[in-house]
């Protein structure tokens, strides 16, 4: 075991220790595999090369943040760093730091059978109340013994190996030389360190979560081979935990809110292709056609285009967003998932098994692709959309001419819009498709040659929104020719709302107003109808249309059911909000804190808490039955069929 000892700078002995970490976590990922190799389908070698690159993107983070004073340590400008009984505090407090880190990976070979999912920082709480943990420790050390015996090789071979690179200080004839590189070097493993915790430094790009780890798994159920446990608890910290409900006993809670469809099989499925188009900040107030009434009848909006498709189309008079931010919207709009307080993508569930409209419709023989503008991994869709079952994806890193980027967040609208009529003429049918625009985002600009093209309102979004209809124009004037365009169910919706210019939409009611608008080319989807629809009603609706036969869980209405009272939810912070019947409760801490008409009182200002008892108790029963079933399943795991045609076992270690 003996071997010769290197001695090297700080920087290099650093790095070497760093690296030492990513090995020891990328054997503990292949001891993962190996100790649950009976709970993941066969994945082929190069698949599983795939997972232990990816791997290395999360554990880097996972690493850094563990090793942050570690690093901070070593790299202050000061002779003391190379002090014998400094360098042996540092070496103690590196075995503590990354033995714990190893130890906790370790033991979650053990959780990961019990749930099936790496753990989090929930199970700081789930075990808080337990007596006895020592005793109970060493009983789980004992009976699963195998994953003990690894976990203490990767102890023993991180602290023979911590010492076989040494410090050792330069000679230098320059002191202040030396002084300034050191000094200098301080903001270059700064740097270097935010881009690794971060998994990168686009602006675009989002702070990795648990939720990317999809894009390198392959399949879903291989997500948690793909990560870490440190990075996962680290993640899931501050976040979120939903608490188990029982404000109803399983029957009651089943008649006033059950999201398991059991479709009528009666008629035979159509494959119609179907077309999703998500656009980014289309407010509802923006088009002219929703809002008639604005400036005393005189309002035309900025959307000529929608506004002539609205008029052969089917649409609604109310129409909701089920959350705030664009990470909100994809679960909502194609996996009929919902965001509740913490945004679905990076909560604590967010690897849990779904049943996206993807892969609903992959079991029907479908193509399907999602589209996004901008660079590969922004806001984790492309994790998500593999999450909900799409074959391929489309971002700033397929599109073919790198000139069309606006420099800021991908490609203009107009451009790609073209590129994704282009990609669906290629697509084999039946095909479904999706895309998310770009434009209409700060800092609201419009390509050059459109300056002054678009009519400008209060708020400078106003004139992109017009450049993003008159590219929608451009794309259905493209496809309209297209042989599969007859045979296809175009959805048009937005991800949320933006600036706001007018009062009524200065509210809880108002913050949420997108819109969500069916069309189909020679169909009988027409007119305005009387009611609320929602992003989450989109996929049950779709489904629906298609004459799906297969059961499914959905949290959303079928909108083409006229059979049952139409809804809404979302939450504003720690406010879930209910709209039904022409009103909208708001609850906090499962109190009902206020009640409005938001057909007579547009403004909001009068609270009805109290003046209609019925009523607001009917309302509130259903919002915390939305609110208990969403928990449980949630938690459970428990949110696609197979779970539901088998009984579910809530198993806990």
């Amino acid at each position: 075991m003996k071997t010769r000892k290197i001695s090297a700078n700080i920087y290099i002995t650093l790095l070497y220790r760093i690296f030492l970490m990513m090995l020891l976590f990328s054997l503990a990922r292949v001891g993962f595999y190996l100790y649950n190799n009976d709970l993941f389908q066969a994945i082929p070698l190069r698949q599983f090369i795939v997972i232990m690159k990816g791997g290395l993107r999360f554990d880097l983070s996972a690493v850094l943040y563990i090793n942050i004073i570690f690093i901070f340590l070593n790299i202050i400008p000061f002779d003391i760093r190379y002090n014998k009984a400094y360098q042996s505090v540092l070496k103690y407090l590196f075995f503590i730091t990354n033995g714990t880190a190893l130890a906790i990976n370790g033991a979650d070979y053990v959780y990961y059978r019990f749930a099936l999912t790496r753990a989090t920082s929930e199970v700081f709480r789930s075990f808080s109340n337990e007596h006895g943990l020592g005793k109970l420790g060493f009983k789980f050390m004992t009976d699963y013994w195998p994953a003990t015996l690894i976990t203490i090789a990767l102890l023993v071979l991180m602290v023979w190996l911590y010492g076989k690179v040494k410090a050792r200080k330069p000679e230098t004839s320059h002191r202040l030389v030396y002084f300034l590189f050191n000094f200098a070097m301080i903001f270059i493993v700064l740097t270097l360190m935010i881009g690794g915790m971060r998994g990168g430094y686009k602006h675009s790009t989002r702070p990795i979560t648990i939720s990317n780890a999809a894009v390198y798994a392959g399949k879903t159920g291989n997500v948690a081979i793909v990560l870490n446990t440190p990075f996962s608890i680290m993640r899931t910290y501050g976040k979120k935990v939903l608490e188990r409900n029982e404000f109803f006993d399983d029957q009651k809670l089943k008649t006033l809110y059950d999201p398991l469809y059991r479709p009528d099989q009666g008629a035979p499925f159509v494959p119609r292709n179907v077309v999703v188009i998500i656009l980014e900040s289309f407010g509802r107030e923006y088009i002219g056609a929703y809002n008639r009434d604005l400036d005393s009848g005189t309002y035309t909006g900025y959307t000529p285009f929608l506004d002539s498709l609205i008029s052969v189309s089917l649409t609604w008079d109310v129409s909701l967003a089920n959350g705030r931010k664009s990470i909100d919207a994809m679960p909502s709009i194609l996996a009929s998932v919902p965001s509740l307080e913490t945004p679905y993508i990076i909560s604590h569930y967010a690897n849990n098994r779904i049943n996206g409209l993807a892969n609903l419709l992959k079991n029907k023989g479908y193509y399907t692709a999602f589209f996004h503008g901008a660079p590969n991994g922004s806001m984790g869709f492309d994790s998500f959309a593999m999450m909900a079952g799409f074959d391929d994806y489309f971002g700033l890193k397929e599109y073919p001419d790198k000139n069309d980027n606006d420099g800021m967040w991908g490609i203009w609208d107009e451009p790609f819009l073209a590129f994704f009529a282009d990609k669906l003429g290629q697509f084999r049918q039946p095909f479904l498709a999706s895309v998310f625009t770009v434009s209409s985002h700060h800092p609201f600009m419009v390509p050059e040659k459109y300056k002054g093209k678009f009519r400008k309102g209060a708020y400078p979004i106003t004139e992109v929104v017009g450049y993003t209809d008159f590219a929608l124009r451009q794309f259905f004037r493209k496809v309209s020719s297209q042989p599969w365009f007859t045979n296809t169910l175009f959805v048009i919706t937005a991800d949320h709302t933006n600036d706001s210019m007018y009062e009524e939409y200065q509210n809880s009611f108002g913050y949420f107003s997108i819109p969500i608008i069916f069309y189909e080319p020679g169909g009988d989807l027409h007119g305005m109808k009387s009611g609320i629809s929602q992003q989450i009603d989109i996929m049950p609706t779709i489904l629906n249309r298609l004459n799906y036969d297969e059961e499914y869980i959905a949290f959303g209405n079928n909108l083409l059911d006229e059979s049952y009272e139409p809804f809404a939810f979302n939450t504003l912070g720690s406010t879930y909000n209910l709209y039904m019947k022409d009103h909208i409760i708001q609850m906090i801490d499962n109190k009902v804190v206020a009640m409005y008409n938001y057909k007579s009182d547009k403004y909001l200002k009068h609270n009805l808490t109290g003046s209609d008892p019925g009523l607001q108790k009917e309302m509130e029963d259903k919002l915390k039955a939305i609110i208990q079933t969403y928990n449980a399943r949630m938690i459970d795991n428990n949110m696609t069929v197979v779970e539901e045609n088998q009984p579910f076992i809530h198993r806990e270690p």
